[in-house]
């Protein structure tokens, strides 16, 4: 375990948040389950769907959950009743979805009941988020909730600006507006503080850096960039910048001479969700750097998407990261 990886467990275990897991019946998250609360990282509370997982969940270390026979029943199926009259919906049908594992799971978090959910292994992400916004919803008014991987170089590789970087937007916004590009930006920079501890040191990628191209695509970017700078002044943020300015100090110096950010930057966020997903996972298998992720962000409170690909460490770095978001 890489000495990022090993100080992200040690330090979500200081907060051992309660994280429901919505897919109890998935025999990655029951061993996920085990090496979790074992390690103190959280405790797990696990939704499963009958009487026959209760023993397994137990002997794992977890808190099971059956949604018909639980004592928060009553306040899921109220909670929902109150999203549907919020959105004018119909209110049978939201109450026929109380049992649902994903309903059920992100309800726990909107009423307190538990501090994190997570959910992938087995669910789309197009219904992890749907619950999630639906149920907890994003993190301020009109704010666009956005996913990030956490990038862990390889050991014995080539030197990365710093250990860790985060991508994003990797898995959400196809095609993001200067507002939502902003919104990633800021969201990204605000977990990474909780998350890896150092300053957000962000950097709008593009095909030009400084002027060097125009288009649409940069002048969205550029607009980006001065919209993020007005909202927080406090934030170290340049770009346009191109790949190679952003993370080589020698690049960087060249093609944009003074910059703060340049051949220093932690957090790349990408002008499309194609070029933000392409990018990881070609970093990933090209360079064996461990992707940590998709990490929700944005939301009042965690709910993360796993891939339907993740293995049981994937969702114990999930949870780590999910115990380190509950700290706002």
């Amino acid at each position: 375990m890489t000495d990022f990886l090993a100080s992200l467990h040690a330090r979500a275990a200081l907060r051992c948040p309660r994280i429901v897991f919505a897919e109890g019946s998935d025999a990655r998250v029951l061993a996920a389950v085990a090496q979790i609360s074992g390690a103190g990282i959280a405790t797990p509370l696990v939704v499963v769907p009958d009487v026959t997982h209760v023993a397994a969940i137990r002997a794992a270390g977890g808190i099971p959950i059956v949604p018909e026979e639980s004592e928060h029943l009553a306040s899921v199926q109220e909670c929902l009743v109150a999203w549907a009259r919020s959105r004018a919906r119909d209110e049978d049908e939201a109450l026929a979805q109380a049992s649902a594992p994903l309903a059920f799971a992100n309800a726990l978090v909107a009423l307190g009941v538990a501090d994190a959910s997570i959910a992938g292994a087995v669910h789309t992400t197009a219904d992890v988020l749907r619950w999630a916004l639906r149920l907890i919803g994003a993190e301020g008014s009109g704010r666009s909730v956005s996913g990030a991987f956490y990038m862990v170089a390889p050991a014995g590789g080539v030197a990365w600006p710093h250990e860790v970087l985060t991508f994003t937007d990797c898995g959400v916004i196809p095609e993001p507006t200067a507002e939502q590009l902003s919104d990633i930006a800021i969201a990204a920079a605000t977990d990474r503080v909780r998350i890896v501890g150092d300053e957000a040191m962000i950097a709008f990628l593009s095909f030009s850096t400084r002027g060097s191209a125009e288009s649409a695509s940069v002048l969205r970017v550029r607009e980006a960039v001065a919209l993020t700078r007005a909202r927080r002044p406090d934030l170290c943020v340049d770009g346009e910048l191109q790949g190679d300015a952003a993370v080589d100090a020698i690049v960087g110096s060249r093609k944009a001479p003074g910059s703060a950010v340049a051949g220093r930057a932690n957090v790349l966020v990408f002008p499309s969700l194609d070029a933000g997903n392409i990018a990881y996972k070609l970093v990933q298998y090209l360079s064996g750097a461990t992707a940590i992720g998709p990490i929700v962000q944005g939301l009042r409170k965690p709910s993360l998407d796993l891939s339907r690909g993740a293995t049981p460490t994937d969702i114990v770095h999930a949870a780590a990261i999910a115990a380190l978001q509950c700290a706002a």
